[in-house]
């Protein structure tokens, strides 16, 4: 079976690409990230870990802003996360020049998730180590994706990647109610973070965005903004669950 492994293009008897295994085990050594979809918007949270203390934390970026309505994060290699960031950014100014709008949530994850998929059959390249959690509010409400590196991507109400997916996941399923609002939907993130993470929670060890839907015309709201949270914010957040 090893010399399946060093062929991205070939397949394994058992019907497997091993570099995709091999890039889902680089997302499963990542920071843990969380992804809930309230009634009223979405919220991605995760994990800032750092490999030594000296490292100025303030300076590490988990999550980003792709365009006013969709934000995303990730688990796995931080490298591979930047590159994706500046293609997905690229595909939202692309979308913007030709229809005067932010691309639809659902438009933009098919066009990321293409590009992960073609490294996936390409010779001399290897796959993305990251998965990726996309948050975003169009025209159908709000959207929450996973994208993975095999290119395959889903629409979930609440998903967990990274260490301790599996523990999330379970904490997420024991937890979420798709009549939550968003700041349940905060608290809960927080909470299922807390179940894995070393050490104590503060607001610098953990980095929270959040979109919510837009006001309707009558009320005469602007449309609905990605931002992520401040480290007061946080703190705020993080009083009333301790």
């Amino acid at each position: 079976m090893d010399r399946y492994s060093f062929s991205l293009t070939t397949f394994a008897p058992n019907g497997k690409l091993l570099q995709i295994e091999h890039a889902l085990a680089a997302v499963g050594n990542g920071s843990t990230s969380v992804g809930i979809k309230a009634a009223n918007g979405v919220v991605i949270a995760t994990e800032k870990k750092t490999g030594s203390s000296l490292i100025d934390i303030s300076s590490l970026e988990h999550m980003a802003m792709i365009c006013d309505s969709i934000g995303m994060v990730y688990s796995g290699m931080g490298p591979d996360f930047r590159v994706l960031v500046n293609s997905a950014r690229k595909m939202a100014q692309a979308y913007w020049r030709t229809y005067m709008e932010d691309p639809p949530v659902r438009i933009l994850v098919k066009e990321l998730a293409g590009i992960m998929q073609e490294f996936t059959q390409s010779g001399g390249v290897r796959p993305f180590g990251v998965s990726l959690l996309l948050a975003g509010v169009d025209e159908r409400g709000p959207n929450l994706y996973q994208v993975d590196p095999s290119g395959s991507y889903f629409p979930w109400k609440a998903a967990a990647i990274g260490k301790n997916m599996v523990n999330s996941k379970t904490f997420l399923e024991k937890r979420y109610n798709s009549d939550m609002d968003l700041e349940d939907a905060v608290h809960t993130s927080i909470l299922t973070l807390k179940e894995g993470i070393e050490g104590q929670m503060t607001e610098d060890s953990i980095d929270i965005g959040i979109i919510g839907t837009a006001p309707s015309a009558q009320e005469g709201g602007a449309k609905p903004v990605f931002k992520r949270l401040t480290t007061a914010e946080i703190k705020d957040y993080l009083s009333n669950i301790v």
